[in-house]
């Protein structure tokens, strides 16, 4: 990594309230170039709090841009850091048009030229597609990272219209903590406590409203992008990795999107930015790639961006199962267009008789993270005792066969019951009997003939049912064999159905594997320079003498059958800012299951975070809590929040719910 401290402009920044036509004012950081000329105004808006949250984060790109000739802006959204306002549902539409607000506002300030692009990674990379969406004139380019064009289907919610037990239960978890966190009087004064009283006032835990639509309707088909690609007009630089969730929507956007403007990258990366050198890399000069976007389409300098493929994505070498990675040996290549004519899909026939796929309910707990970040524990470890608990088909590798895109899936099924999932893995088993998960993909049964609709099966019935695994660049070399394992669990992923453990049976015969198999070539021209960003913020991370807890323990009652998986996410710690704030945060994810009984499923999420700045004598707590159990006909949510300030108790409220299952 490369920290520059010598830019082509100096730079400074101003902490500014953004108004809004009701009245609310958005709070917001602006590093700006010192220069008499207007330039261009980049924007990232999202709820994580830029004045203590994301603050590392955003001192590693937004004074970088600056000191290249663009104001580069960060803005929270309403109800969340020092934003007024209250807080509503993610991407909500009231979001959406606050956003509009903030582009039409910057391209109106005196050092702005007119023009204005957006970028963000998760969040900041959702609002930048959808904003790009709603056409606000000003808006002319995006830089998208780790986001999802289709809400329902490819975010934390669901996958293959199941219920995603392992995201939808921990991210709602997050975002109640997240969401009953105070202002900061720093930066608003005395007001503070009133603002936050009237924010938890208004709080609703997410998980009531997603589990509320268990199909992909109306309220998940708002803001997905993939509702109508021709909304957007801005020119989109789509990034994502082969590690991350939503590296599927990179191959959508680089298919759907008009050539002549939208570009792919997608790398071995997991949920990160590029550049920050996070397992897995290797990293690449990030910054840099996207300031030949922003020059392109915001200053009209031909920087040859748009003389690149079409879409960048990087080939992994094999490589032998671990739960991290520094780096992933491979190489680039480039697809002039999407789909490719460099790949052709490759069919493998199942062989064998038929079997019956009754797969014990703790299925799964060697997934891995959904979400990876780069810690030590995020990846899925060796495979050998999942595929135990699965039927395996596996067909030699003969010569180095390398996949880039979607393997897809067909099966024929027979289920005595209603209810149910399929959930294949494609595996790479070295010659020693290790097995690396490649990709993965599931099929809630009740979802077979679309994800807007829950079907019953018919029991007794037999079906061919299809479905496409995630995305993926990998490269199979000769003497290993490629393994496809089919479970009818995936706990903690995926919420098991009342009576799957009867599981299905599947024949092999007019049961298919099909791999994208891309052509190899010798070499590749695309490169990259090495990561570059500007000097960090400052933040230390005072030492402790507790024993710091796991990333992920798995404990088995062998006498009850019972497994339980406890996850310590380790977003950030103790952390101590320049300007005095004392940021503590601590959460714990716990899922448990009985491996014979799919009802037994059960999730827990125990927050804790503190504020503290001891100058100004204050200290404020959020504590939360948040379960779900299920039975046969709902599930039970159950949430809570504590919050203090100055040890005294100023919101307690819990909530209960029973939500009827809908084929979930």
């Amino acid at each position: 990594m490369h920290i520059r401290t010598s830019f082509p402009y100096e730079t400074t920044h101003d902490d500014v309230r953004i108004p809004l036509p009701d009245g609310t004012f958005l709070y917001a950081r602006v590093w700006r170039p010192l220069t008499p000329e207007p330039v261009p105004a980049i924007l990232e808006y999202l709820p994580y709090r830029l004045t203590d949250w994301t603050a590392p984060r955003d001192w590693q790109r937004h004074p970088w841009y600056a000191g290249h000739g663009y104001a580069s802006v960060r803005v929270d959204v309403r109800g969340h850091g020092n934003s007024e306002g209250v807080p509503g549902d993610e991407y909500s539409a009231t979001e959406l048009a606050d956003g509009v607000e903030v582009v039409n506002w910057l391209a109106a300030q005196p050092w702005c030229d007119g023009r204005v692009g957006m970028f963000g990674i998760a969040w900041g990379g959702f609002n930048s597609l959808r904003i790009a969406a709603l056409a606000p004139e000003p808006l002319k380019a995006v830089v998208t990272v780790c986001s999802t064009d289709d809400r329902y289907d490819n975010d934390v919610h669901y996958m293959g219209g199941s219920v995603l037990a392992v995201d939808m239960h921990a991210w709602s978890a997050t975002m109640l903590a997240y969401v009953s966190r105070p202002p900061d009087p720093l930066h608003v004064g005395d007001a503070w406590r009133d603002m936050w009283l009237g924010r938890l006032e208004q709080v609703d835990p997410f998980i009531h409203t997603w589990l509320d639509h268990q199909t992909r309707d109306d309220y998940w088909r708002h803001g997905s992008l993939c509702e109508d690609y021709g909304a957007i007009e801005a020119a989109v630089l789509a990034v994502g990795g082969w590690h991350d969730p939503y590296r599927d929507t990179v191959l959508r956007l680089v298919e759907h999107l008009p050539a002549e403007r939208v570009r792919g990258l997608i790398g071995p990366w997991s949920h990160q930015y590029p550049d920050r050198g996070l397992p897995p890399g290797p990293a690449i000069g990030f910054l840099q790639e996207t300031l030949r976007w922003w020059d392109q389409h915001l200053k009209g300098v031909d920087t040859g961006v748009m003389r690149e493929p079409l879409l960048r994505a990087y080939v992994s070498d094999s490589h032998p199962p671990a739960t991290v990675y520094d780096t992933l040996p491979g190489r680039w290549v480039g697809e002039p267009t999407w789909p490719s004519p460099n790949v052709t899909t490759v069919s493998y026939g199942l062989q064998g008789p038929a079997v019956l796929v009754r797969s014990p309910q703790h299925t799964g707990v060697d997934a891995g993270r959904f979400l990876p970040f780069g810690n030590g524990a995020d990846l899925p470890p060796d495979q050998r005792e999942e595929d135990a608990r699965s039927a395996c088909f596996e067909f030699a590798v003969g010569e180095e066969t390398w996949v880039l895109g979607r393997p897809r899936v067909r099966l024929r099924v027979t289920s005595e019951v209603s209810r149910g999932q399929v959930v294949a893995r494609l595996c790479d088993v070295a010659p020693d009997g290790s097995s690396t998960l490649v990709t993965r993909g599931v099929l809630n049964l009740s979802a077979r003939h679309g994800r807007d609709r829950a079907v019953p099966w018919e029991p007794g019935a037999t079906q061919e049912v299809s479905f496409e695994l995630n995305g993926i660049g990998y490269a199979f070399p000769p003497g290993h064999r490629i393994r496809l394992a089919v479970s009818s669990a995936y706990w903690p992923w995926i919420w098991p159905q009342p009576g799957s453990q009867a599981g299905f049976a599947l024949e092999p015969a007019g049961s298919f594997l099909e791999l994208p198999v891309r052509a190899r070539e010798a070499s590749s021209d695309i490169a990259f320079e090495e990561p570059e960003q500007s000097e960090p913020l400052g933040v230390s991370h005072p030492a402790t003498f507790d024993e710091p807890r796991p990333e992920r323990l798995i404990v088995r009652d062998v006498a009850k059958g019972e497994w339980r998986l406890e996850v310590a996410p380790r977003y950030g710690g103790t952390r101590v800012y320049p300007d005095g704030l004392e940021f503590t945060e601590d959460a714990l994810e716990t899922y448990t299951i009985d491996e014979h009984d799919p009802l037994s499923a059960r999730t827990r999420s125990d927050w804790s975070i503190r504020l503290h700045r001891p100058e100004l004598a204050w200290d404020a707590t959020v504590r939360t809590r948040s379960e779900i159990t299920c039975d046969g006909t709902d599930f039970h949510t159950s949430n809570e929040v504590v919050c203090t300030d100055g040890g005294e108790v100023v919101f307690h409220r819990t909530w209960e719910k029973r939500i009827p299952r809908a084929g979930g």
